[in-house]
């Protein structure tokens, strides 16, 4: 009870990535949702967080992301799950804003670790996906594409179950 549904969310990983258990312990806390990891590439992470961390909305509300945050908001908001520690100035390497299956979508790469994030509202949930690696694994031919393809597949599409 009280529970809503979460709307299902895909990314596509090349082949030799491998689910790996997640922790409360992890950056992002219990709101991790999942994790990939290559041990020479680097690692994806789903958070899904209620929107009302944001905005005070009711139950089973569906906020889009606009509604809810500005980018700005967004990544200062979650930069202490997803680096560490507070955004500072020249963390956010770049930005952008792009919509698809009707859904707008928040777009960063943050230093100091190489790290894209990929994030947008369905429902009552915050979806962000993160893809990072390690500078020796950025600089490893092939590397910065592959994340980069990850980061872009990221979506998220609400399908109401048929009733009985």
């Amino acid at each position: 009870m009280g529970w809503s549904e979460i709307p299902p969310y895909s990314f596509t990983v090349p082949p030799g990535w491998d689910e790996v258990p997640v922790s409360i312990a992890d950056l992002g806390g219990s709101e991790v949702d999942l994790r990939f990891q290559e041990k020479e590439e680097g690692d994806v992470a789903v958070i899904v967080a209620p929107v009302a961390r944001f905005k005070d909305i009711g139950f089973n509300a569906n906020v889009t992301l606009q509604e809810l945050v500005t980018p700005e908001q967004l990544i200062s908001g979650f930069a202490p799950e997803l680096i560490g520690v507070p955004l500072q100035d020249g963390d956010v390497l770049s930005q952008g804003t792009y919509t698809a299956n009707g859904l707008t979508y928040y777009n960063y790469e943050l230093k100091p670790r190489h790290l894209m994030v990929s994030a947008t509202a369905e429902k009552n949930r915050l979806f962000i996906l993160t893809v990072t690696c390690t500078p020796r694994q950025w600089r490893k031919e092939g590397t910065p594409e592959k994340l980069k393809a990850i980061a872009n597949s990221f979506s998220v599409k609400y399908e109401k179950v048929k009733d009985f």
